[in-house]
């Protein structure tokens, strides 16, 4: 199965720098409503999906479904439009599949953007979080199964799963373009359900700031890859003592709306990486 998982790899790979001759320093993931982000984008190349061997491909609204590379901020970039999750029906090996792809084509660095439910108090919708850790406890780990030694080892340390200069580079960047940031917490669950009030503060208990998703399986096989992570919620609506009805809908426009700023912080933190 390892053999064959990594066969597949290696064709999504081949496919691809045929395709686009520049090896990107840096891969970014966008999540929902955050799409437009690509207009940031000195674009050389875009591939959609349905195009790279074994790929698979994205279902969710507000996912775009490319692999778009090129220029931002003086680096060579490649940028996903759009990621896949767990409670679309993949298995956790398919959903971190271009993650793998990413890193062999040789980033050095991984940015990770989401659409987030805020638990903390505190939070507001609009809020961006950086996520300084995060709770995987509901997700199955991608790296259960043989392992691939090629790609990492079989126990992976994940004593740092988002790097501290990252963040710290991040905060630096955000406190520059006067933008306010909160850091937490990100508890990845498995959807597609929005969480109960019950759910919400067990979350809040158990010491999650923010609820989504996607994010962990991806982050799991960066640190896996020894690639570095940088990751960002945009807050889009509320949970744990703000309970009320939650639409797709009402993410997506949420995100879009803070997506200026979340965008402004991406740009600036790939140009001083």
């Amino acid at each position: 199965m390892a053999k064959k998982a990594l066969k597949q790899l290696k064709e999504a790979v081949k496919f691809l720098q045929k395709k686009y001759r520049h090896q990107p320093e840096v891969g970014i993931v966008l999540g929902s409503g955050l799409g437009n982000f690509t207009e940031e984008i000195q674009i050389e190349k875009e591939i959609d999906y349905s195009d790279i061997p074994n790929f698979p491909v994205s279902t969710v609204e507000g996912h775009k479904g490319k692999l778009i590379f090129g220029n931002l901020s003086g680096k060579k970039i490649v940028c996903m439009g759009g990621r896949f999750h767990y409670y679309e029906g993949y298995s956790p090996e398919e959903v971190v599949f271009p993650i793998r792809v990413l890193g062999l084509l040789g980033i050095k660095t991984l940015l990770l953007s989401n659409a987030a439910g805020g638990v903390n108090p505190s939070f507001k919708v609009g809020d961006l979080m950086i996520i300084n850790d995060h709770i995987g406890i509901d997700m199955r780990n991608p790296l259960i199964g043989k392992n691939i030694d090629e790609l990492g080892p079989r126990f992976p340390d994940m004593s740092e799963p988002y790097k501290k200069d990252l963040v710290e580079k991040a905060k630096a960047v955000a406190a520059s373009l006067q933008i306010e940031v909160k850091e937490g917490v990100y508890f990845c669950v498995s959807g597609p359900t929005y969480e109960t009030p019950a759910e919400y503060k067990m979350i809040h208990i158990m010491g999650g700031d923010a609820v989504g998703m996607s994010t962990v399986q991806e982050n799991i096989v960066a640190n896996h890859m020894g690639i570095p992570v940088f990751a960002m919620s945009v807050i889009t609506d509320l949970g744990f003592g703000h309970q009320g009805k939650i639409t797709h809908d009402e993410v997506l426009h949420y995100a879009k709306a803070a997506e200026p700023k979340l965008a402004a912080i991406f740009k600036e933190l790939v140009a001083v990486l």
